[in-house]
């Protein structure tokens, strides 16, 4: 199972904070089972940003929905006919939820609402592919949904490298797509290209040994 926590309020809004009109999308997977981000959390955080832009004057309209997964196109649908409506989207899923909305969506910026901590796994038997390294430092706000860890061959938080062909392959495999490449062309599109020039300092590796978190409402409960 995925495991993630809430972004700080503070820089939810000032992802969201050039938007009059945003969708909070929840997801009733594992989110949902980590209290992190399913239909009450979703409830929960538009409040909290409603009353934040309230408090600040700004005229934002904060809407809410949660779907069943937000990693699985069948359970879409509702989602495809309200898009249109709105100038960008909130996700409150794991880093490879937020991915799947925005390749879904290329034309809307998709926000993460929740940093993904790491990932617990189900027994079964299938053929899975990595999009989030749960690093816990969730950047897919500034890369336009692509992430730079697990899609840059050499994790590139800042890029693109010397080595990015004309074509927008890789030079360590010419069969893949450069992910800064891919980052540079859909901000572009979306007209935030002026984010392709943002320093982002080195990730700060922690122990990463039988990691535990606790959301901050459990907090006393568990208190020793």
């Amino acid at each position: 199972m995925i495991v993630a926590e809430k972004k700080p309020l503070v820089e939810i809004a000032e992802m969201v904070k050039p938007y009059k009109k945003v969708l909070n999308i929840g997801c009733g997977g594992c989110t949902s089972i980590c209290l992190a981000g399913g239909q009450k959390e979703v409830a929960e955080l538009t409040r909290e940003l409603t009353r934040e832009f309230g408090n600040r004057g700004a005229e934002i309209q904060i809407h809410e929905l949660t779907i069943e997964r937000q990693c699985n196109a069948g359970f879409f649908d509702i989602l495809d006919g309200m898009v249109a409506d709105y100038d960008a989207l909130l996700s409150m899923a794991c880093g490879a939820g937020v991915q799947f909305v925005a390749d879904r969506y290329q034309s809307k910026p998709v926000f993460p609402a929740l940093n993904t901590s790491f990932v617990g796994f189900d027994k079964d038997v299938g053929w899975f592919e990595e999009n989030c390294r749960t690093c816990g430092d969730c950047v897919l706000g500034e890369t336009a949904g692509i992430c730079p860890v697990t899609r840059c061959a050499k994790s590139l938080f800042n890029g693109p490298c010397g080595g990015t062909r004309s074509d927008g392959s890789c030079e360590v495999d010419t069969d893949t797509r450069c992910a800064w490449y891919e980052i540079h062309q859909r901000l572009k599109s979306q007209n935030r290209l002026d984010l392709i020039m943002k320093v982002r300092p080195a990730r700060e590796w922690v122990n990463q040994m039988r990691r535990s978190l606790i959301q901050e409402p459990y907090k006393d409960r568990y208190a020793k």
